[in-house]
């Protein structure tokens, strides 16, 4: 059957020069094995938790200490802005996933639109390896999530899990061990429960969102008398008069909202591919045509939301200078989590928001475990990276070896970032590259129009050009201001790893495949098969 437009489905072809026919398919095998068990729900939890609004709303003063200037820095507006500029990538999305359905994603959209040489190299670099860096990012981040918990709570011998490296009185020994735990122990869960994979992301989101919800109505509760009573009492040499009084900015200011813009794009809005890496395996066309743009706006709410209530109650003052005041923000810990635990009315609801925090955490690294293990599973489908990790465990019906190769380079990363480099802010940078593949997805996009007509030709053409202008972008401010956003050896090395390694198993899988008979640029003429 032809889809128009967007290549043939597989079939069993001449896959050398030979003219003789063979009974062995351009991919590794006819049928992938993965079976459509993802729900409306799973689909949906799964892009929020690749969103990581829990995520952002925790580590987003590890941002703002580092900004130059604040003053005039509107976090609900540049949120606001960010969501605007992410409505072409959802479009092109829903688009694309209605009508390539496929393992994998995006991968397989700008692998047969620019061809295999370019398309398997930038997916492969852009998120294939780049989603490990963005793990150990979060692994070290529910550490951190951790410690802060515990210090909110009373726990003082916890805060050096809380602090980043090069801070005194951090253990980075300790927070790389509790991260390689944490890691190692959903990696094997997912080994030998995949479906369990799949509803412990859904568990985890949704109480994720719960307990945000929860946070944002606490901190209402307590209004401002509770939130200066709070700081006052950290003991910490600064007042909520102190800090509010000394804003000196207005409302709104343009250049430095716009100047944020990079971190709600690495940390939230572009990220709606989880599910359609899984589409395949989804259940139903609604979910199909819906799950993107639900969990759009439903992250869109909540962090918005967040940071509104934050300004509302606080006032815009207070909280930017709290949020930048590298004391406040590496001490204590101070960020959306830790305030609304601080002005709680009593200790369970502290407790409960605190786990919130940190099952937030973990949300985000089981579904990123998942969403890996198909885009390797895709590549190697396509014979692009070794057969093996297209292998399926008979038995627990995983993806056994994608998922052994993702904890030993995200277990790398972790001991890297913590342990020689010491923060956050060392594997930051790297999501460069990130951006770079979503502005070349949205040129694949503009080419797969050629073929469509009426409004969805419109939408795939003008949405995708929206998506590589704006994307593009996002990379320049990120290269232009390397000291805030962790652009750093550590982050420039594993870019120019990733793309170099990638176009070098392109190269040598070329070679390897075309001695068996194999040509695997045919490959990214057609369509995968289910």
């Amino acid at each position: 059957m032809t889809q128009k437009g967007f290549g043939d489905e597989p079939q069993k072809k001449e896959v050398g020069g030979s003219s003789a026919k063979s009974t062995t398919t351009v991919f590794v095998r006819e049928t992938t094995g993965l079976v459509k068990t993802v729900s409306f729900l799973d689909a949906v939890m799964l892009n929020i938790a690749n969103m990581s609004a829990g995520a952002a709303l925790a580590v987003l003063g590890f941002t703002l200490v580092n900004i130059p200037e604040i003053s005039g820095l509107n976090l609900v507006i540049a949120s606001l802005i960010a969501l605007a500029l992410s409505v072409p990538q959802v479009i092109v999305y829903t688009i694309l996933t209605q009508k390539i359905p496929k393992t994998g994603g995006d991968y397989v959209w700008i692998s047969r639109a620019l061809g295999g040489w370019i398309g398997a190299p930038l997916s492969f670099a852009g998120y294939t390896m780049e989603t490990l860096a963005y793990l150990a990012l979060i692994a070290i981040s529910t550490v951190f999530a951790i410690g802060s918990v515990g210090v909110a709570l009373g726990f003082q011998n916890m805060l050096g899990l809380a602090l980043p490296g090069g801070i005194p009185g951090s253990q980075p020994l300790s927070q790389m061990l509790i991260a390689w735990t944490i890691y190692a122990s959903l990696i094997a869960l997912n080994i030998v429960r995949p479906k369990a994979g799949y509803k412990l992301v859904s568990a985890f989101t949704l109480f994720g969102i719960l307990t945000t919800i929860l946070g944002i109505l606490v901190i209402l509760y307590a209004g401002r008398p509770g939130i200066a009573s709070y700081i006052n009492s950290l003991g910490a040499g600064i007042s909520y008069q102190q800090l509010a009084s000394s804003y000196k900015g207005g409302f709104f200011s343009l250049y430095p909202t716009i100047f944020v813009l990079p971190f709600f794009a690495a940390f939230v809005y572009p990220w709606v591919n989880a599910a359609p890496a899984v589409a395949s395996e989804i259940k139903g066309k609604s979910a199909l045509k819906w799950n993107i743009a639900i969990s759009s706006v439903i992250v869109a709410l909540l962090l918005t939301s967040a940071l509104g209530v934050m300004y509302y109650v606080g006032g815009m003052g207070f909280v930017n200078m709290a949020m930048s005041n590298p004391k406040l923000v590496f001490d204590y810990s101070f960020n959306f989590w830790t305030l609304a635990m601080g002005v709680a009315p009593n200790a369970f609801l502290s407790w409960l928001i605190g786990l919130g925090w940190i099952v937030w955490s973990l949300g985000i690294l089981a579904y990123g475990i998942i969403v890996f293990a198909r885009y390797a599973f895709a590549q190697a489908f396509d014979r692009y990276l070794p057969e093996k990790l297209a292998y399926i465990s008979p038995k627990y019906g995983s993806p056994v070896t994608a998922h052994l190769v993702d904890l030993l380079v995200t277990i790398a990363l972790v001991g890297l970032a913590v342990y020689f480099y010491g923060s956050l802010q060392a594997l930051f940078g790297a999501v460069m590259i990130s951006m770079a593949y979503f502005a070349f997805v949205g040129i694949a996009a503009a080419i797969h129009s050629k073929k469509q007509s009426g409004i969805t030709k419109r939408a795939l053409f003008f949405c995708g050009m929206a998506m590589a202008a704006i994307f593009s972008f996002i990379v320049y401010q990120i290269v232009s201001n390397p000291g805030v956003w962790g652009v750093n050896e550590l982050s420039y090395s594993y870019v120019v790893f990733e793309l170099v390694l990638g176009f070098l198993i392109y190269a040598y899988s070329k070679r390897i495949n075309a001695k068996k008979g194999v040509n695997i640029d045919l490959a990214f003429k057609e369509i995968p098969p289910d």
